[in-house]
Parts: structure tokens; C-alpha cells; sequence
């Protein structure tokens, strides 16, 4: 009798055990999607990358309008195209020829720039374990309900992205990152887009829950710059962020668009390269989610059936019994009697 149970004590043993290593991830995906973060990053230094700055700053100047503030933003440029000598409009970076739109606006706020914009810096960011001391601008502050939005745009390879000509990193260090967020509960859902050459070989190794990926480019392929601007004689945008932009442009923070439409934003005969999509990682389908969850921002409201008197709500929470005392007011002037007069003092 006793050799017939045992199997099925082990069988519950086992089974305690396993749900007890999964609680984690359920807890995980339990919880609700409660703010977003953008990390946006240009790789690129030099003139002739002015294209690479103004994708990532027409990003930037999408997911600021759309509603996520500047302290939940992370803009990393490797160079400053407004202030380059070269630049015959000062204090500007166009996206497209006709200077439609100034994508440097009146109010940029670059927290990383020039040779800050490293791998190692990179990482830090994503994975938290920057040094004692770094500013709260500089530091990415997801938690466990962040929606985090990731953009890159430079130079790459197939299974590399290029920071500054200096140095690269791989994709099994991006997957490997995205991973200790993920154990470290510094995310709810990743979009990791990227505007590269051989874009897709970046998201080819990632193995983390609750990503979503899209590459300008499959491995083998080029990723190709949309328009020259004559004035500065180097091409001003990429073609896969000039449609992504397009199509965000038409977005507001009301919008019922979804993200399913996004990763079709660029077919083949626009951008020329095939634009790669992962989605095998991520719960939900993405023409249910809506845009906004990853490029706008989230204000958690509470709808009210009906007007609560907030003094008896506070008092009934609490158990504050309501003892009414009449304080008389106090007045504003006291009366103040006058001078003795000396003069009629008898001596």
C-alpha cells in the first residue's frame, strides 16, 4: 500500500515544486501595464550620419507629442548636427527637404551625448547598474509595469550594431541585457525597434518574455536612406523611420491605430530592404494593441459612479467618528484701551 502512494506523493511533491519556480513569472504577467519609457539612441558620429540624428530625434519629437514627458525619455545622440559648423541652419535638423519639420525643436533634452554614447553606457542604462552618483536623467527608472519603447539607428551587421565607429555591440549582449531587465523586473513590454543595416540579425538571439521586435532590414540586406537635402549635401532620413513618421504624424493620443498597422508602415516597394518582425515572444496580438501603449503616455484614471463628499468618504474609511466643535473665529482686531492721562493724575 504504502510502495502504491508513493509515486503519487512525488507527483504533488513535484508539482508544488514547479508551480513555486513559476510563481515569479506569474506574478509578472499579472501585473497591469502602469507608465511608459523611451530609450532612444543614435550610434553615429560625423557629418555624413546627419540622417542617423534626425531619426532618432523624429522619434523623440513623435513620442514627446504624443504625451510621454521628458523625465520619461532617454535620448542618446552621438553628435550634434544642429551645432555642426557645416550646418547652414544653425540650431536646426530637418527630416525631409522642403524643412517641413524641425525635428530639434526649442526644447531637446539630450542626456547622453557625444563620446557618452557607448556600449557600456548602453547596457548600464537598460540593466540599471549605473554608478553611485548618476544624475536621474541619465538613468532609466522602469519597473515592473513599464512599457519600454527602444529604438536604435546606425551602422550594423549581421549581429552587431556599431557605437561611434570605436566599437560595437552584439546581439547576444543586447538579448542578454533585455534579459536581466526582464529577471530584474524593470519591464511589463518591450518594443525594440531598430533602423540598421542588417537589422533583423539584432533580435534574431532575444529570449526574454513580452518583446516585440521590428528590423528595418533582414540579415543580408541594406537599409537605405530615403531623400538628399541639396542645402547640405548628405541624405537627411532614413526610409524606414521617414514612413514610420509618417504614419505616427497621424497619431494622436486618442488614437484607436494599433500596432499591428505600425509593422506594416514600410512595405517592400518603399523601403526597398524587407522589414523583419518578431512577435513569437510577445503575449498579445498586436493588432489588439493599441500605439499609444508603447509611443504615448498612460494616466490611470478612476471613474466615479456618482460625487463622494470627500470629507465623510475619508471619515467612514478610517472609522472617524465626526465631532462637531464650534471654534469661534478670531477676530481681527482687539480693542486696546487708551493712554492714561498724566495731567489729571492728583498728587
Amino acid at each position: 500500500m504504502y510502495i502504491s502512494i508513493l509515486p503519487f506523493l512525488l507527483l504533488v511533491l513535484a508539482t508544488f515544486v514547479v508551480v513555486a519556480q513559476l510563481d515569479p513569472f506569474i506574478n509578472k504577467i499579472k501585473k497591469g501595464h502602469t507608465n511608459n519609457w523611451a530609450v532612444l539612441v543614435d550610434t553615429s558620429r560625423f557629418w555624413f550620419n546627419y540622417r542617423h540624428v534626425a531619426n532618432v530625434l523624429s522619434i523623440y519629437r513623435s513620442v514627446k507629442r504624443l504625451g510621454i514627458p521628458d523625465s520619461q525619455i532617454i535620448l542618446m545622440i552621438a553628435d550634434d548636427m544642429a551645432c555642426n559648423p557645416r550646418n547652414p541652419r544653425p540650431a536646426t535638423v530637418f527630416n525631409n527637404a522642403n524643412q517641413h519639420i524641425n525635428v530639434y525643436g526649442d526644447d531637446v533634452e539630450v542626456d547622453y551625448r557625444g563620446y557618452e554614447v557607448t556600449v557600456e553606457n548602453f547596457v548600464r542604462l537598460l540593466t540599471g547598474r549605473l554608478p553611485p552618483g548618476t544624475p536621474r536623467s541619465k538613468q532609466l527608472l522602469s519597473d515592473e509595469g513599464s512599457n519600454v519603447l527602444i529604438y536604435l539607428t546606425g551602422h550594423g551587421g549581421d549581429g552587431f550594431l556599431k557605437f561611434q565607429d570605436s566599437e560595437e555591440i552584439t546581439s547576444q549582449e543586447m538579448a542578454d541585457a533585455l534579459e536581466q531587465m526582464w529577471q530584474k523586473q524593470r519591464y511589463h513590454e518591450v518594443f525594440f525597434m531598430i533602423d540598421t543595416c542588417q537589422a533583423a540579425s539584432m533580435y534574431e538571439r532575444f529570449y526574454s518574455e513580452n518583446i516585440l521586435a521590428v528590423g528595418s532590414s533582414m540579415v543580408g540586406e541594406d537599409s537605405l536612406s530615403h531623400h538628399v537635402d541639396p542645402a547640405i549635401g548628405v541624405y537627411i532620413i532614413d526610409r524606414y523611420t521617414y514612413y514610420a513618421l509618417e504614419f505616427l504624424e497621424n497619431v494622436n493620443a486618442q488614437s484607436n491605430r494599433s500596432m499591428g498597422e505600425f509593422l506594416k508602415v514600410c512595405p517592400k516597394n518603399a523601403c526597398i530592404s524587407t522589414v523583419g518582425v518578431r512577435k513569437d515572444l510577445f503575449m498579445r496580438d498586436p493588432d489588439s494593441v493599441p500605439i499609444t501603449d508603447f509611443f504615448g503616455s498612460v494616466r490611470p484614471v478612476k471613474l466615479l459612479d456618482s460625487i463622494v463628499n470627500n470629507s465623510e468618504h475619508f471619515s467612514k474609511k478610517f472609522n472617524i467618528t465626526n465631532t462637531q466643535t464650534n471654534y469661534s473665529k478670531p477676530k481681527k482686531y482687539r480693542y486696546i484701551p487708551p493712554l492714561v492721562s498724566f495731567n489729571k493724575i492728583e498728587l
